[in-house]
């Protein structure tokens, strides 16, 4: 998600500019040529005919340039490949985009189709912020039995949190998961001196589920080649953070978490329908998700999640920006319902846009 990026109601070619501006790299070059190919009436405008009145939060830009990668991923657009450096590719970027031209004329139909996909990575990342936020969660009620749920979950690798071998400094040393997972993220979390984050406590994940509007399967190869997609070509660590999440998915010892094709709040309400056995927390976990869900869509889940804090205990762990539209970091909040208390609410981090690294804050110093 390209949060941060303003875009005035102007034409695509301009948008495609500022966001240029806003990046640098391979895709700063792509865009900048795709910006004068609109203008010019090239392939670019008949890929993108009728989305010029395109909200700006749905990055048209993005859609496409994915839709090009997935084509490369597959093996579909072997003269790129020497360009992108997830495969390999040592090649200038500047001389990439006349062998993406001729691409983007030879699959018009297809590449008009990818515009209908929207930007998800699943981000593996975050899963760091999620476990902060567990750690409070558990600290903060006494349980460590999690029934864990997520709204806008994608292939649903976050859900896998436990599987991970996440690490930090808190200023201490701080680690969760098992040693020989396939995903390592050793500088996840940090915190300055002023932070007194406790070590960490152990918690068990006794059920764990997502939904999605629109679910990837990432045991299959479509599935990972559309998760990779979106993430840019020469951010090699992000690429390599998903190759391993998906091989933790894919492990018959951890097998991937059922994503059900559902909105947020029809699907929470199922879930949180019932209340969990006696000792067990429900958490609900969400990750950047409120940009895209429509304001009713965000009033429903929340009056879900308070309507549920009532009957048991429950936390809210939220990985959103304060204000998309600003150059603020993503900030990581908790609620904690208890019922019969106060709901006790706090920011426990800031957050990049791709999950790492976790800064703690000082008022998230657990009880």
């Amino acid at each position: 998600m390209a949060a941060g990026l303003i875009y005035p109601l102007v034409g695509l070619g301009d948008r495609f500019r500022a966001h240029a501006r806003a990046t640098e790299g391979m895709y700063s070059v792509l865009l900048r040529a795709m910006a004068a190919d609109w203008e010019s009436g090239g392939p670019v405008r008949d890929i993108c005919r009728g989305w010029e009145d395109a909200p700006r939060g749905a990055l048209v830009q993005l859609r496409l340039l994915a839709g090009v990668h997935r084509l490369v991923l597959s093996g579909r657009a072997p003269a790129l490949v020497r360009y992108f450096p997830n495969l390999g590719g040592t090649a200038d970027p500047r001389g990439a985009w006349p062998a993406m031209r001729r691409e983007l004329s030879g699959h018009l139909d297809e590449l008009r189709q990818a515009l209908t996909i929207a930007p998800q990575t699943n981000e593996p990342g975050r899963a760091a912020a999620l476990l902060v936020g567990l750690q409070f969660a558990v600290r903060h009620t006494g349980l460590n039995q999690i029934r864990l749920y997520e709204p806008g979950a994608s292939g649903g690798l976050n859900l896998l949190v436990d599987r991970f071998r996440i690490e930090g400094h808190t200023p201490g040393q701080w680690w969760s998961g098992p040693t020989d997972s396939p995903l390592r993220m050793p500088d996840a979390i940090s915190a300055d001196e002023s932070v007194r984050w406790p070590g960490p406590l152990d918690f068990e994940i006794v059920e764990r589920g997502g939904c999605d509007l629109a679910p990837v399967d990432v045991t299959t190869e479509a599935g990972r080649i559309r998760l990779a997609s979106f993430v840019w070509p020469d951010q090699l660590e992000r690429h390599r953070q998903l190759a391993a999440a998906i091989e933790v998915a894919r492990s018959s010892d951890s097998p991937a978490v059922a994503v059900q094709l559902a909105p947020a709040s029809r699907w929470l309400a199922a879930q949180l329908r019932s209340a969990p056995s006696a000792g067990v927390l429900t958490v609900v976990w969400q990750s950047v998700t409120r940009l895209y869900w429509p304001a009713a869509e965000v009033a429903r889940v929340a009056g879900l999640i308070t309507a549920a804090g009532a009957r048991m205990p429950l936390a809210h762990l939220a990985l959103e920006y304060p204000n998309p539209e600003s150059d603020q970091p993503a900030q990581l909040g908790v609620s904690i319902y208890l019922p019969g208390r106060p709901t006790h609410h706090a920011v426990l981090a800031t957050v990049s846009s791709h999950g790492g690294p976790v800064r703690l804050v000082p008022t998230a110093t657990p009880r």
